[in-house]
């Protein structure tokens, strides 16, 4: 949440810092800003609403060599421009911080009682008490000091118009980076700000601090010793950053799932067969010890847990829990000896997970931990002892879609490795392997339906309301078509397990009420035709994505689309795809920002 983008550099920067935010945008656009030091001082430009109107603001001829920049989502005081990145104190020192500081009101009682604050931000207390220490310290022990004082997550970039020659920057439970150039040095919440400039990168520790001149980089840990970080070369283009034709990114990611899904079981996969080099070195501590998995997550991560969980169950006799992160955390609970942990999140930097991680790890019960996360120098990671890493690519639309479908593939290759152990015999791994390698093709077959299901997306432009029904590891497939209607086109939906009817959800359905099912021919398929049945009786609308072999026909109330999903374990990342198309042609007639949703971020890193 929230995006920061810094530079120094013997060049003109301003650009750097605007087109940086531009591409960090999908993080937060609440208001952004940027600060600059020019001739000893800092000049401050801030707007709310998104980064056009910054740029519109700017003198275009305004020039200067270091400077810092932010988009924000706005936590602490409402999206306004008061509150709007970099906040200033004295004119002396500017910051942009990411994050959380949970004790700003006592670090204002304690070192800042005369201080008139000029927003609603926790953010400001951290540029006073910067300056508070610069009164009578150099300017890196000046941060250190007060970063000392701080409890919470935070990213911050900090320049002072005293030291017109460096940036310090820090991090601790917020993600953060440094890009190295030539006669210039950048910072970033993420590679893609950056990509057009470099690609060699420095992804910091918690605890990091690092000075920053246009030549030189220090890095020093939380005791203030020197440290050196790895630098890493990335693999991102600068066609990540565009929509190539596209009317949305998010269209543009629901179509690159074909090649997303090909690319993330490519050479996991050999003749037939998962090795478990797949999960890296470490996984040889945990394969022949664990009886139970654990699985956490967030969002739609979360749906994606769901899913994993029927399959370890279903198909290799694993016991499984799959919890909300945010509720496992703050919950006591019973954790069986020699369980597995499986923390899922697409950006590797959720909040809630990574702290869920941190706090457990240290518990005996846990016999190993496994990341399935799509970007390889996240915390997530780092932290774990294992990584499946899937291959989606950027994705800038904030409602995932490629990030899901990816890490649904990426972890029946987990369920295969894990399940060897148990009840997968070579049989069946031969069969999920070879469902696995005609996903690809299945789902272009699917995202042919997409002016058809444009045309459906029609009678939903005027709904206030959507219920979603599915059953078994389908289920959670309808939750997140429901996720995904919510999210960008503001209609207000709910996904049941379609058994559930009876048990209160038929009592809101009628005429203007849309149902969505998802309906597979599977063994419950004539069990949920019952339940489509109830809702024809109630005078309810079906709109069924059936497998074109479950037998489901059109009829006065409801709309089959038939779908080429043959009954097998993979068929729930098939479904996801038309319940994507839905949401975003119901947002796009709708009139919303597809790719921004409103009040929504891509990565939540803070709680």
């Amino acid at each position: 949440m929230c995006g920061i983008v810094a530079a120094i550099s013997k060049y003109n920067i301003t650009n750097v810092l605007v087109e940086g935010l531009k591409h960090l945008e999908y993080r937060g656009y609440d208001s952004s800003g940027i600060a600059l030091v020019k001739n000893n001082n800092i000049k401050i430009y801030r707007k709310e609403g998104k980064v056009s109107e910054l740029e519109k603001s700017l003198d275009q001829k305004l020039d200067a060599t270091i400077g810092i920049a932010h988009t924000r989502w706005a936590t602490h005081g409402k999206p306004l421009e008061k509150n709007a990145h970099p906040h200033i104190s004295e004119d002396n020192i500017a910051i942009v911080h990411n994050g959380i500081i949970e004790n700003h009101k006592e670090i204002k009682n304690k070192f800042l009682k005369d201080t008139t604050l000029q927003s609603d931000t926790d953010s400001e207390i951290l540029a006073h008490l910067i300056n508070y220490y610069v009164k009578k310290n150099n300017f890196l022990d000046s941060v250190f000091l007060a970063l000392k004082e701080v409890k919470g997550a935070y990213a911050i970039a900090v320049i002072d118009k005293n030291n017109p020659d460096k940036i310090i920057v820090s991090r601790n439970g917020s993600p953060l980076l440094i890009g190295l150039g030539d006669g210039s040095n950048y910072v970033a919440s993420d590679a893609q700000a950056l990509i057009q400039h470099t690609n060699k990168f420095i992804y910091l520790e918690d605890g990091d601090l690092a000075e920053i001149t246009k030549e030189s980089i220090k890095i020093f840990d939380k005791n203030q010793n020197i440290v050196l970080r790895g630098v890493k070369k990335s693999s991102l283009s600068l066609s990540s950053n565009s929509k190539e034709g596209y009317e949305h990114f998010m269209l543009k990611e629901i179509f690159e799932q074909p090649e997303a899904v090909r690319a993330t079981i490519q050479d996991r996969i050999i003749n037939n067969k998962v090795p478990k080099e797949i999960l890296g070195p470490n996984a040889s501590k945990y394969l022949s010890k664990f009886k139970v998995v654990q699985i956490i997550a967030c969002g739609t991560s979360y749906n994606a847990a769901l899913v994993a969980k029927h399959w370890l169950e279903r198909l290799a006799g694993i016991p499984c829990h799959a919890e909300i992160a945010s509720e496992f955390r703050y919950r006591r609970h019973a954790v069986q000896h020699d369980t597995l942990l499986v923390c899922i999140s697409q950006s590797g930097e959720t909040a809630d997970t990574l702290s869920a991680l941190r706090e457990i790890k240290s518990e005996d019960y846990y016999v190993g931990t496994v990341a399935v996360c799509n970007v390889p120098e996240s915390s997530l990671a780092r932290e774990c002892d294992s990584t499946l890493l899937t291959h989606a690519g950027p994705e800038i639309g904030v409602a995932s879609t490629k990030a899901f479908t990816t890490q649904l593939a990426a972890l029946m290759l987990l369920v295969i490795t894990l399940g060897k152990q148990f009840e997968i015999t070579d049989e069946l791994e031969e069969s999920l392997c070879r469902q696995l390698k005609n996903l690809p093709e299945k789902i272009k077959n699917i995202l042919a339906l997409d002016s058809k299901i444009a045309n459906l997306a029609k009678q939903f432009s005027d709904k206030k309301h959507a219920l979603f029904l599915g059953r078994g590891s389908h289920f959670p497939i309808a939750r997140e078509g429901a996720l995904k209607l919510k999210e960008i086109s503001y209609i207000h939906a709910e996904a049941y397990p379609a058994g559930e009817l009876k048990h209160g959800p038929l009592a809101i359905v009628d005429e203007n009420m849309p149902v969505v099912a998802v309906a597979p021919n599977n063994i419950v398929l004539e069990k949920l035709k019952s339940n489509l049945e109830e809702v024809k009786a109630r005078g309810g609308k079906l709109y069924i994505f059936a497998d074109k072999n479950a037998g489901l026909k059109n009829d006065e109330i409801s709309q089959v689309f038939e779908i080429d999903a043959p009954m097998n374990p993979v068929s729930p990342i098939l479904f996801a795809i038309p319940l994507q198309l839905l949401a975003y042609h119901c947002a796009v007639i709708k009139g919303t920002n597809v790719d921004m949703p409103r009040n929504l971020a891509k990565s939540v890193t803070v709680e």
